[in-house]
């Protein structure tokens, strides 16, 4: 009997979460929107209608055999219910459009019910799920982390309030965690095997800061999780190396990380905390725009390299929509033989692919130029809350200053951030120099850079 008879994918994913040895690295497919292209559904359409977003996850269950799989990948469920308007995308999830305390510090207390936003098909898709695949495939509910939706309900101002109003910060923090506890107790109910909090802006704090707002808030998530015999993950974008540690410190049973991240690195201090870790197949370089064998030969060279035990094997984030189905395919397989995928792809390599790319010349610009490098500005948080940061400055340097984004999901700018040295994203560049990486600046800091950038340009 194979390994995989013994073990059906759910328990084989409940055991590494639990910590337990496993016989092999289970699989889990953040197929958010990404599942709607399986049956030519739209991304609106599948976070819509339940019967939509039900069809997709089985096609998802059936195509690329999940050990685990998440019912919904939407971080703006909980804004929207709380009074953010959202601005819809056939290809990505909503994005938060308008936020309602830009210009108050409220503190609300209302917490979500289950009739209000898209919470009744949410629940109802997750009991659809349990019913049809809960007993072979763990299901994830993912909410929304409280940073990431503080930042939603404050916008930018957010991390200006870190330095002028920290006690504010506490406690609007402190408020979306109960939001956090409400939606995890509403998930448990609907039969959810795992509650993963998805808070993509603890990757643009500093540990100091990480410490003093969001290791109280996270520690009382999980904790009350573990009191009720409920597993939990914390999920992180962007390059969070500085704050892999103060993560493991609030006690997770998993921690999940992007591609900006040293997965050899992570694993080791999540080892020295016994958390398992998951991730981190590049989205774009490999997933998207890679092809079948580039995805086989990610995963063979990965599970060679790391330690399975305590390490579930996942994309970054949530998939792009039009991740191609033969990619994913092919890490799905991979994942369940990697001996015969080793031999399949052994003298397999990438092509080289060749764009000009032309650097400005930055010293002969007539005005500062800031590019804004993201992995996509429409579907990641840490990168539309630093593209929004950007923007908010031009604004106000009125015409003073030029500016551009770069997404890495066309492959010319993956050239281009190669060509210019960039490791990690997102980030912002003045004049060719990197400025702020993983971390978003205060409208304060960016603006006296922005200002000193303008007057060597007359001095």
């Amino acid at each position: 009997m194979s390994d995989r008879q013994r073990h059906n994918g759910r328990e084989l994913l409940l055991a590494a979460l639990a910590h337990e040895p496993v016989p092999t690295v289970p699989w889990v497919p953040f197929a958010g929107v990404h599942a709607g292209k399986l049956t030519g559904m739209d991304a609106t359409t599948v976070l819509t209608d339940a019967n939509a977003l039900v069809a997709s996850l089985l096609q998802v269950n059936a195509l690329y055999d999940p050990d685990g799989q998440p019912v919904v990948f939407d971080l703006q469920l909980e804004a929207e219910i709380l009074g953010c308007e959202l601005a819809w995308a056939n290809k990505a999830p909503p994005s938060v459009a308008t936020h309602p305390f830009s210009n108050t510090k409220a503190l609300p207390d209302a917490l979500p019910e289950r009739h209000q936003g898209r919470l009744p098909i949410v629940l109802e898709a997750m009991a659809r799920m349990k019913a049809a695949v809960g007993d072979r495939t763990a299901l994830y509910g993912l909410i929304c982390g409280p940073l990431t939706l503080a930042s939603h309900l404050r916008g930018t101002e957010l991390f200006m309030d870190m330095f002028d109003d920290p006690d504010y910060v506490a406690a609007l923090l402190a408020y979306t965690t109960r939001v956090n506890e409400r939606m995890a107790e509403l998930y448990v109910e609907a039969g959810m095997d795992v509650i993963g909090c998805v808070d993509p802006l603890v990757s643009q704090v500093s540990p100091r800061t990480f410490r003093s707002f969001l290791d109280a808030p996270l520690r009382s998530l999980f904790g009350g999780l573990r009191e009720r015999g409920v597993l939990s993950s914390l999920f992180v974008c962007g390059d969070a190396t500085k704050n892999i540690e103060v993560m493991c410190q609030t006690a997770p049973d998993a921690i999940y990380i992007d591609e900006n991240i040293d997965l050899v690195m992570a694993k080791r201090i999540t080892d020295e905390h016994n958390i398992t870790i998951g991730g981190n197949i590049p989205l774009t370089t490999v997933m998207l725009l890679g092809s079948q064998q580039d995805n086989i030969k990610w995963v063979v060279d990965t599970l060679e390299a790391v330690d399975p035990h305590n390490y579930i094997l996942a994309p970054g984030c949530d998939m792009p929509y039009d991740c191609p189905i033969d990619n994913v395919i092919g890490v799905a397989q991979a994942v369940r033989d990697p001996e015969r995928f080793r031999a399949v792809v052994a003298h397999y390599q990438a092509p080289e692919i060749d764009y000009q790319i032309e650097i400005p010349d930055y010293a002969s610009l007539r005005k500062p130029l800031m590019e804004v490098f993201t992995l996509d500005s429409d579907t990641c948080a840490a990168c539309s809350y630093m593209l929004s940061a950007a923007q908010r400055a031009v604004s106000e340097m009125a015409g003073q200053v030029d500016m551009v984004e770069y997404k890495i999901t066309v492959p010319e700018n993956i050239a281009r951030m190669k060509k210019m040295g960039i490791s990690n994203l997102p980030c912002i560049l003045v004049d060719g120099v990197v400025a702020f990486s993983s971390i978003i600046p205060g409208n304060r800091e960016l603006l006296s850079l922005l200002g000193h950038a303008i007057s060597r340009r007359r001095g």
